[in-house]
């Protein structure tokens, strides 16, 4: 297939930047889309820096960069869950 784009192999977050009144649930469902499509040599953590930068001038608060930006932060660390098996292992 030529001319697929690397980064937005079905150009579902172009098209989410280019649609109006897309909610932050809507962005997640396109961005988890997004990473269904992406093959196994792309890690999403460098499709997102790249498409973030590239969709820079997007309108401000668009909730597309909100989830991408989301995407790129660390998962919240996990602590004890509790249960004796925590206490003596």
């Amino acid at each position: 297939m030529a001319g697929r784009d690397t980064y937005d192999p079905n150009g579902v977050i172009a098209e989410a930047f280019a649609m109006e009144g897309l909610t932050k649930a809507d962005c997640r469902s396109i961005f988890l889309d997004w990473v269904l499509s992406l093959g196994p040599e792309m890690r999403p953590e460098d499709g997102v820096s790249v498409l973030l930068s590239r969709h820079a001038a997007a309108p401000p608060g668009h909730p597309m960069v909100e989830v991408l930006k989301e995407a790129l932060a660390a998962p919240p660390r996990r602590g004890r869950r509790g249960g004796s098996a925590g206490r003596f292992s």
